[in-house]
């Protein structure tokens, strides 16, 4: 099936989520020096959101101020939900993101995040209309969704709205067959609709960075040069269909990692193939929290935990054997906010949670494994 955007090769996107920070605020020089790489290397897709704290902003220092309009393409979104109480509101984030990165337009313009606790409030607040609206103006050139819940919801979507262009669903190697992401029954959905696919978390919020200790080997005995964070971008670029696979860098060595092997992309081949099927038979017994750290849970938490850096403690233990890094990392990720054991069960963080991770059961878990009272 060809893509709809008529592109041959999948290609790279900087997904700009996760920028480098000096404290709270972004590094706007380290931004440009990554931005510089990208370009260089013939790379343009760029992914922001309204929702993602200074980034719209950072990247009108670091890439709309220093390149001409047309040698980059530029994508953000749309939150209807979580953070606009009113049409008004919901509406005005479209215009804030203009103003904000400066850029004239926006290339690829999504609805955030649709789920199926969600995804009516863009039918309430008229954004489905809207955002033609602005098309038929030239202030967007393509509409599409991110999406985080399952086929028959998508099926049902897509078919109610055919002037949707393209959908950016979360695929890994980890959750291809996870019957809760629903990875690979996404991608069918989409591709059936005659629609192109935008990649998110291929790494997993990082989680495929540092996989286990025996994939790791793994990779390493099939290609030693190669990163394991190579393997899943790998993976999710060598689908049909694909406008770009983004990658959340948080530094210049991660950029140039990326750049390694995505410069002259190659799909995988059989024998790789082979390998990643592997990961994904030892992944199916791994024990580790499965949060990408998105942040979405702790927006609105009355506890103020700090929910994904505590899971990253845990996993320190249940993935790597790590139990006392994995105490004193929860003991960092409690410092200045609540411990597992103040969850009061509100499940706030649940309805908010793109995996549909059992946060609060998973917190019980964490508050007995490093807190010495209950």
């Amino acid at each position: 099936m060809a893509d709809y955007f008529g592109k041959e090769t999948p290609k790279l996107g900087f997904g700009l989520m996760r920028l480098p920070r000096r404290g709270v605020v972004i590094d706007v020089e380290q931004t440009k020096k990554m931005v510089d790489l990208f370009m260089d290397a013939g790379f343009t897709y760029f992914d922001t959101a309204h929702v993602y704290p200074g980034s719209e902003k950072a990247i009108a220092k670091a890439l709309v101020d220093r390149y001409p309009r047309e040698s980059y393409t530029l994508a953000t979104k749309l939150c209807a939900w979580q953070f606009a109480p009113t049409e008004k509101s919901a509406k005005q984030q479209f215009f804030t993101s203009l103003e904000r990165t400066g850029a004239g337009y926006i290339d690829y313009y999504l609805l955030h995040a649709l789920m199926s606790n969600n995804y009516t409030s863009y039918d309430k607040y008229h954004i489905w209309d809207f955002v033609q609206e602005q098309k038929a103006k030239g202030l967007i050139k393509h509409v599409g969704f991110s999406y985080h819940a399952g086929p028959d919801l998508l099926d049902d979507i897509l078919t109610k709205h055919p002037e949707v262009e393209f959908v950016q669903l979360q695929i890994n190697y980890a959750d291809w067959e996870d019957k809760k992401i629903a990875s690979h029954a996404n991608y069918d959905v989409v591709r059936a609709h005659g629609k192109s696919v935008v990649i998110m978390e291929p790494v997993k919020g990082g989680k495929l960075a540092n996989p286990p200790r025996e994939i790791r080997n793994m990779f390493l005995d099939a290609h030693p040069d190669m990163s394991p964070a190579s393997w899943a971008i790998r993976f999710a670029a060598s689908l049909d269909g694909v406008i770009t696979v983004l990658s959340g860098m948080s530094n210049v060595a991660q950029m140039e990692d990326n750049l390694s092997y995505m410069r002259d992309f190659r799909p995988l081949d059989d024998n790789e193939q082979k390998v990643i099927q592997e990961a994904q038979r030892i992944l199916g017994r791994s024990s580790t929290i499965p949060c990408t750290a998105c942040h979405y849970c702790t927006t609105g938490c009355p506890q103020q935990i700090h929910i994904p850096e505590i899971f990253a403690a845990r996993n320190k233990e249940l993935g790597n054997g790590q139990a006392e890094q994995a105490k004193a990392a929860y003991e960092e990720a409690t410092k200045s906010g609540g411990k597992a054991s103040s969850c009061i069960g509100c499940l706030q963080c649940e309805n908010a949670c793109p995996q549909q991770i059992p946060v609060t059961t998973y917190l019980r878990q964490c508050a007995w494994a490093y807190e010495e009272e209950q």
